[in-house]
C-alpha cells in the first residue's frame, strides 16, 4: 500500500476497527466532510443563520465542483436534490404520456427506475424490463424513455453509455440515467454521454451524508419541464428578499428552477468537501485505483471457486462485482462474514463486493482469507 492511498484511508474512521467491501450499500464518510457538517453547525451558531444568503453561495461553488466532477457543460445544469428518486419522479411527472408510449429499463434494476413506470401503466403507457442481451430489441418506434443505471446495483453492468446513449438520440428517445452507484468511483463525462437526465444519490460512492445529492438536466430539457415543486425560490430575483416577487414566478433559466425552496445545507456542505476530494485526486486516478482492486478481488475470489457475472467481459469492468459458490447461500454468506466484521452484502443470489478507492490490498487479502475459511467450515 502507497503512502498516497494510506494517507486517504485513514481519513475514513470507520474503516480501521472493519474490512469494508459495501460502497454499493453506503458510502463512508471522511473526516474533512464530517467536519465541513460540523463547521456548518458553528457557522449558524456564530451568525445566528444571519449569513443565509452566502450559504447559497457556497452551493453556487458546489454547482461548478459537481460540474466538473460529471463535465457537465455548465454549472446552470445541476440542482441539488435528497435523492436519485425525486429528480426521477420529476422527469416522469413532467412528462406528456400517451397511450402505447414506452419506457424501457433492464432488469435487475434499482427500484427507483421499476416501481415509477410500471405505475403508469394504469394510464395506458407500457413498461417493458428487458435483459441487456435483448435490449434493442425492447426499442420500438413507440419508445419515449429509457432509464437505466450506469452501473446496475446488483450485477455491476456497466453498459457504454456513449454509444448507448448516442443511438438512442438518434430514435429521438429520451434518456435518464440514475448514476448513484458509479458517480464518484468511475468516471462521467456528460460532455460524451450526452443524457439528458442524470440523477446522483450521493451517499453511495460520492461519500457524502445522507440528504445530499443532485440531478442533471440538460438545456433542452429545461426548456420543457416545468418544476413540481413551487417555492419561494422559484422566481429568478428570489435572493431579493427584502422584496420578494408576489406575481406569478418566473423560473430561473437553469436547472436551478426544479429546487423550490430551502436545501439541505449542513447534507451540502459535506458533499462539497468529498467532491473537493475527489477534484483533488483526480476523477482519472479514482477511477483507475477502483478497477485496479476490483480486478484483483476478482481474481482472489475465482482462485477459490467463485461463479462471476463479469467473467471477462467488458460490460461488467465496474467497481461492484457478483459472484456465488455451488451450493453456497449468498445471503448466509454474507451474515457470516459481517459477523467477522468483513461488509459486503447479497443480491439476487450473488455475493455483492463493492469496492472503493479507500479500499487497500489487505482488505482484499482478509476477504479472501475469511471466504476460505467460511466455504471451508
Amino acid at each position: 500500500m502507497s503512502a498516497f492511498w494510506s494517507a486517504i484511508r485513514a481519513q475514513f474512521p470507520a474503516l480501521a476497527h472493519c474490512t469494508y467491501l459495501n460502497t454499493a450499500t453506503f458510502g463512508q464518510l471522511s473526516q474533512r466532510t464530517q467536519q465541513a457538517t460540523q463547521q456548518h453547525y458553528a457557522r449558524r451558531d456564530e451568525h445566528a443563520c444571519s449569513d443565509f444568503l452566502s450559504w447559497f453561495d457556497d452551493m453556487d461553488n458546489l454547482r461548478a465542483d459537481v460540474a466538473r466532477l460529471i463535465r457537465a457543460p455548465s454549472p446552470a445544469n445541476i440542482a441539488f436534490f435528497p435523492n436519485a428518486s425525486t429528480v426521477f419522479s420529476l422527469l416522469m411527472g413532467g412528462m406528456e404520456w400517451k397511450p402505447r408510449d414506452r419506457v424501457v429499463t433492464l432488469e435487475n434494476e434499482f427500484p427507483n427506475n421499476i416501481y415509477l413506470p410500471s405505475l403508469q401503466t394504469k394510464h395506458g403507457v407500457e413498461f417493458v424490463v428487458t435483459s441487456w442481451a435483448d435490449f434493442w430489441n425492447a426499442i420500438t418506434p413507440r419508445t419515449r424513455l429509457v432509464a437505466i443505471s450506469t452501473v446496475n446495483w446488483a450485477t455491476g453492468l456497466r453498459p457504454p453509455l456513449e454509444e448507448l446513449c448516442a443511438k438512442l438520440r438518434s430514435k429521438g428517445i429520451l434518456i435518464y440515467l440514475d448514476a448513484t452507484q458509479s458517480c464518484g468511483a468511475l468516471r462521467l463525462n456528460i460532455g460524451e454521454v450526452q443524457p439528458d437526465v442524470v440523477g446522483v444519490d450521493a451517499y453511495k460512492w460520492m461519500c457524502s451524508p445522507n440528504g445530499a445529492g443532485f440531478g442533471y438536466f440538460s438545456p433542452q430539457v429545461c426548456q420543457w419541464l416545468d418544476p413540481s415543486i413551487i417555492g419561494w425560490r422559484s422566481h429568478k430575483t428570489w435572493r431579493s428578499v427584502d422584496a420578494l416577487h408576489t406575481g406569478v414566478p418566473e423560473f430561473p433559466d437553469g436547472a436551478e428552477r426544479y429546487e423550490g425552496g430551502m436545501i439541505p445545507f449542513p447534507s451540502l456542505y459535506g458533499m462539497a468537501e468529498s467532491v473537493r476530494q475527489f477534484l483533488e485526486i483526480g476523477t482519472d486516478v479514482v477511477e483507475q485505483r477502483v478497477l485496479s482492486l476490483s480486478n484483483d478481488c476478482k481474481s482472489r475470489m475465482q482462485s477459490l471457486g467463485a461463479e462471476l457475472l463479469a467473467d471477462g467481459r467488458d460490460d461488467y469492468n465496474s467497481s461492484i462485482i457478483a459472484a456465488r459458490w455451488p451450493g453456497v447461500d449468498s445471503s448466509a454468506l454474507a451474515r457470516k462474514l459481517r459477523e467477522r466484521s468483513v461488509h459486503v452484502s447479497s443480491r439476487y443470489g450473488w455475493l455483492r463486493v463493492s469496492i472503493h478507492f479507500y479500499n487497500v490490498e489487505d482488505d482484499l487479502q482478509h476477504f479472501a482469507e475469511e471466504i476460505r475459511s467460511s466455504l471451508q467450515a
